[in-house]
């Protein structure tokens, strides 16, 4: 999917993912309890793997922009899909790297960051080619400019050449394209991070709090080409949700929980997280034209500020802990569902996330173009959604088919010469 097939091999066996072939150390238990029997300790946890493929399928539901996102989290939470996916990357960077820092020094560690960087690097270049082309051919066809401005592609149509200079930059991010580029930088400014954790565990958090505060306190942000738009994931603000991530999984490696364990605490993270999810499930639902009936709580909130996704407000992260919490105790490792057949499809996802975001963007895009193309009632909007998420989940069981027939044909001896 990323850049050819060769491209494709050096990313289905990177680091990170023979590294979490190996073994996952309780992504959820780093929030305070594992939730498991002894037995269920050891091996990988699929937890990460099945909410990090979760937070994929809704992050599509969620590009489509249809009835189907009254489904996913940012329906029922002041949080969404981002955090949960950015959250889960930082605690993987730190299992991969921090371990590689540990055996086999600064420089390989630093080494195989930037190899990953340069792979999601390719990547947004690979899929925005197959992005712009996509628009421009249904531009072509219907000539209907507003396709290209919805899109974000208008500037890219007029001037092509500044656009694809910025993009490599990564200053242009048309529609869908704000992710992998605030993921490209957050794992860039990874190393530093790295060495902090290895002074003291706490260390690069003390240090992301700082420059969360900063940020809000004094504005600061990265500007996009064209005008004065600023890029949507600000990244010294999300970083902390990165950072955040990789410090839970090094306090879970020295056996400690970030967030302390209690009875009291799970309740009062409980009722938060039920009180969010009323307030937030009404304003989605009075948003919907078919459910405008549906009252609205709070409605004097000042929503927009209390809830801003570009600055990651302070409600929205103290909402995403709360939540992350809660599944740590309420989603036991050893849960029976995660080896399920049902779940199976989901796991995959998480398992191979960049192929899968990467088809997602494209699939977000076909989609929003049918269900722009023709008349869309509920049971068309479903039935472009499940296909979409159909076709990402057989792109993660065929990546895995081939990782596997890769490694069996590689661990077969070579066929002998005819003589």
């Amino acid at each position: 999917m990323i850049g050819g097939s060769g491209v494709v091999s050096r990313i289905g066996s990177s680091v990170e993912d023979r590294r979490l072939g190996r073994s996952l150390s309780g992504f959820f238990g780093a929030l305070g309890g594992t939730g498991a029997r002894p037995a269920a300790q050891a091996g990988r946890d699929l937890r990460l793997d099945f909410f990090r493929g979760l937070a994929l399928v809704f992050i599509f539901v969620d590009h489509v922009g249809n009835a189907m996102t009254l489904f996913t989290v940012q329906s029922f939470a002041f949080c969404d899909a981002a955090e949960i996916f950015v959250f889960i990357s930082g605690y993987v960077a730190g299992l991969v790297y921090f371990g590689a820092l540990e055996r086999r020094g600064a420089l390989i560690a630093v080494a195989l960051v930037y190899r990953r960087v340069w792979q999601l690097y390719v990547a947004n270049i690979f899929v925005f080619v197959i992005y712009a082309a996509l628009v421009a051919y249904v531009f072509a066809a219907a000539g209907d400019p507003a396709y290209t401005s919805e899109a974000g592609l208008d500037v890219f149509v007029s001037h092509p050449a500044p656009s694809i200079a910025q993009m490599l930059l990564l200053r242009f991010q048309p529609h869908f394209f704000d992710i992998l580029p605030l993921y490209v930088v957050l794992l860039a400014c990874f190393p530093l991070a790295l060495f902090l954790m290895r002074r003291h565990p706490l260390l690069p958090l003390a240090v992301s709090i700082g420059l969360y505060l900063a940020a809000r306190r004094f504005g600061w942000s990265i500007d996009l080409y064209p005008g004065n738009d600023e890029w949507y994931f600000d990244p010294f603000d999300w970083q902390l949700i990165f950072v955040l991530g990789a410090v839970a999984w090094r306090i879970r490696s020295l056996g400690r929980s970030l967030v302390p364990d209690g009875r009291w605490l799970r309740i009062a993270a409980a009722v938060f997280v039920a009180l969010c999810a009323v307030i937030a499930m009404t304003h989605s639902f009075h948003a919907h034209p078919k459910l405008h009936w549906v009252p609205v709580l709070v409605p004097s909130a000042p929503w927009h500020t209390d809830v801003d996704k570009s600055a990651l407000s302070l409600l929205r992260l103290v909402n995403f802990i709360a939540l992350a919490y809660v599944a740590s105790w309420a989603v036991r490792r050893d849960a029976a569902f995660l080896s399920s057949r049902a779940a199976r499809a989901v796991l995959l996802c998480g398992q191979n996330s960049l192929h899968v975001f990467c088809a997602g963007i494209l699939l977000s895009t076909v989609a929003s173009f049918i269900l722009a193309a023709i008349a869309h009632p509920l049971w068309m909007q479903l039935l472009v959604t499940a296909a979409g998420v159909a076709i990402m989940m057989g792109t993660a069981w065929l990546i895995t088919w081939y990782k596997r027939t890769g490694r069996s044909l590689s661990a077969r001896p070579a066929p002998a010469l005819a003589e």
